[in-house]
């Protein structure tokens, strides 16, 4: 599963721009969703939908920057899977948190095991660790929303505290990046 055929030289810089993009759109989803995540309504439905929207948004300039527009398969995995996640939500906020924290959950675990995979098919770059870390946090905590979805408080709070711990792993990754550079 080759992720990067680009040279590491112009890899990097690509990369930590991305990664400072995904923290600031992090960070302020994430400071959103916690205002508005009491229920579900118009701007916190709106926020669940956009969020791997996104995702899918980063990962074609991540394939873009990787190998001059041909994605490799894990990341056409990950735009699919994020496509999917979109769409479902898209329903579940519909049906309410519960169904939320269902469709969340499995996005989280695939995308998690897709972003650890990218991470560690690119430690030569430096900075990835954060990435390989946040990856396997994020498979852990999409089973615990999967979990946390019977359970009579559910909260969508909880999304906006995944949401900027990842924000922070990508912006620790950006500043390793500078330092590997």
């Amino acid at each position: 599963m080759s992720i990067d055929a680009a040279s590491p030289a112009g890899l990097a810089p690509a990369l930590r721009t991305l990664y400072l993009v995904r923290f600031g759109f992090a960070v302020v989803w994430a400071a959103l969703l916690f205002l508005t995540a009491t229920e579900i309504g118009p701007v916190s439905g709106t926020l669940l939908v956009l969020y791997p929207l996104f995702d899918v948004a980063a990962i074609v300039v991540d394939s873009r920057a990787a190998r001059a527009g041909r994605a490799s398969v894990a990341l056409y995995t990950n735009i699919a899977v994020s496509t999917l996640a979109a769409a479902g939500l898209a329903f579940a906020v519909t049906s309410g948190i519960p169904a939320v924290l269902q469709v969340w959950g499995v996005w989280a675990v695939v995308s998690g095991v897709t972003q650890l995979a990218a991470g560690l098919v690119r430690r030569s770059l430096g900075g990835q660790w954060p990435m390989i870390i946040s990856g396997a946090i994020s498979t852990l905590a999409g089973t615990s929303f999967f979990l946390q979805a019977s359970a009579a408080d559910a909260t969508l709070r909880n999304l906006a505290g995944y949401a900027a711990i990842g924000g922070v792993f990508f912006l620790v990754s950006a500043l390793r990046l500078r330092r590997a550079r």
